[in-house]
């Protein structure tokens, strides 16, 4: 079967080829469990009417244009978004750029000009608790009026639960802060995970005999500091490996760091961009002694995670 093209249209590029579409709109940060239900409704509904299925999302995230001085724990960046969104299958993503005109259009006023003028859309889908327009004037009971009076389906997904916990970005920030990786997991459906650019370090790792990928992190990242059981993709391939997250208060307590130990792997990373899965929080960062009983809780840190990694099987997110 061949792959969906999956189609990106950003602000006011053309978006003829999804015009007509059934649009699921939201941040969708995280693309969690929940999230998907609001997908898999607007898929749903897109063949049962022969139309297009996408979603309707915002960049930055709304937050961060409303309070720029708060940091945002955002569970995926952008690019990360976009890949996630493109693994449902969808058709599509329209990414609508939130700044301050954005944010003056009147919930009348984005539904006229975007979603029937801009995408003429045959049906939206949006969870119990979505507001939009200024002021967050919108609310699904307008949105569905507005539905009836210009000709557009609206269908409303109730809370998305699990085992009676209500699933959403929040209790997944909470989770990912407290190194509760399986509850995260739970939530989001896949293992929580960062992508970023392989930077040269200072080499500390190599001469204690376990050379490190080193990423550095959005500063805004909220994850527990700690060392983690990993699983590495790059290139197609996947490693298993043993990461720290932290500021490293053997040496220098400096700057937020990730720095990754694969395991068997051989080669040069620097420059090159890769997908790190956090699958189990194994301890807290420590100071030693010495450097040589660094280097031992080093080698048991590794056997635990490969003892983590196998009972995970071959956990790894939809990208």
């Amino acid at each position: 079967m061949p792959i969906k093209s999956f189609r990106v249209v950003r602000d006011l590029a053309p978006a003829d080829a999804l015009r007509g579409a059934v649009v699921a709109i939201g941040n969708f940060d995280g693309v969690h469990r929940g999230h998907r239900a609001v997908i898999a409704a607007a898929q749903a509904r897109a063949t049962a009417l022969g139309a297009p299925a996408a979603v309707l999302t915002f960049e930055p995230h709304p937050r961060a244009f409303f309070k720029p001085d708060e940091p945002l724990f955002r569970l995926t960046d952008a690019a990360a978004k976009l890949r996630l969104l493109a693994a449902t299958g969808l058709d599509g993503a329209i990414v609508l750029t939130f700044d301050e005109a954005l944010a003056r259009l009147t919930a009348d006023e984005f539904v006229g000009r975007i979603l029937v003028e801009r995408l003429a859309v045959t049906g939206t889908v949006i969870g119990f608790n979505f507001h939009f327009g200024m002021q967050r004037g919108g609310s699904p009971d307008f949105l569905r009026a507005e539905g009836a009076k210009r000709g557009f389906e609206v269908i409303v997904v109730p809370p998305f639960e699990d085992h009676g916990r209500p699933v959403s970005s929040g209790p997944i920030r909470e989770a990912l802060a407290a190194g509760r990786l399986d509850e995260a997991a739970e939530f989001l459906g896949y293992p929580w995970f960062v992508s970023g650019t392989v930077l040269h370090g200072d080499k500390r790792g190599r001469e204690l005999g376990f050379p490190t990928a080193n990423v550095k992190p959005d500063p805004a990242c909220g994850l527990r500091h700690g060392i983690y059981a990993v699983r590495v993709g790059h290139g197609g391939r996947r490693y298993g490996g043993v990461a720290s997250f932290g500021r490293r208060p053997m040496f220098d307590a400096g700057v937020v760091l990730l720095e990754i130990f694969l395991f068997d792997f051989s080669g040069d990373l620097y420059g090159e961009t890769i997908d790190v899965a956090f699958i189990d929080f194994l301890r807290d960062e420590a100071v030693f002694a010495s450097a040589q009983e660094l280097v031992r809780q080093m080698q048991e840190d590794s056997r635990q995670a490969h003892e983590a990694l196998v009972r995970a099987g071959d956990a790894f997110p939809p990208i």
